[in-house]
């Protein structure tokens, strides 16, 4: 019996709009390709005073949100104490993924400078396409 193997496509997902920014693109790119879509919700260690550890009613709604898209999918809440970037890259490599999809933030140079950059991170460790996206601009 021969395996098929299946498309996925990966995203990285906090809650804050650029987790939805993330989130909304990689749906539409899991529904373009017929894709499964693999959502990654990555604690640093402590889940239970992480805020961007999804819980609760965020969970559910979450969940809610991917039932009505129409893709198939899978929500991945690993709690290793890697940071964002390895966990992406092993979700990656594990799933053979087609597509990484990941929000980024707007930060001065400066903070560019001091804090590093987990997107350079991850765009340096997967062996596969990144789409990097913003939430959309703030209305005055």
């Amino acid at each position: 019996m021969t395996q098929q193997h299946d498309a996925v496509v990966v995203v990285g997902h906090v809650p804050n709009p650029r987790g939805q920014a993330a989130l909304a693109h990689g749906i539409r790119e899991s529904r373009q390709r017929g894709a499964r879509l693999v959502v990654v919700n990555a604690s640093r260690g402590d889940s239970l005073v992480d805020e961007d550890f999804l819980q609760g009613d965020a969970l559910t709604r979450l969940h809610e949100e991917l039932a009505g898209s129409g893709v198939s999918f899978e929500v991945r809440q690993p709690v290793h104490g890697r940071d964002v970037a390895e966990e992406l890259a092993a979700v990656v490599a594990e799933t053979s993924a087609e597509l990484l999809v990941i929000g980024l933030r707007r930060r001065s140079a400066v903070g560019k400078l001091l804090m590093g950059s987990a997107a350079q991170r991850i765009l340096l460790e997967v062996d596969c396409p990144v789409l990097a996206v913003k939430s959309p601009p703030r209305e005055g």
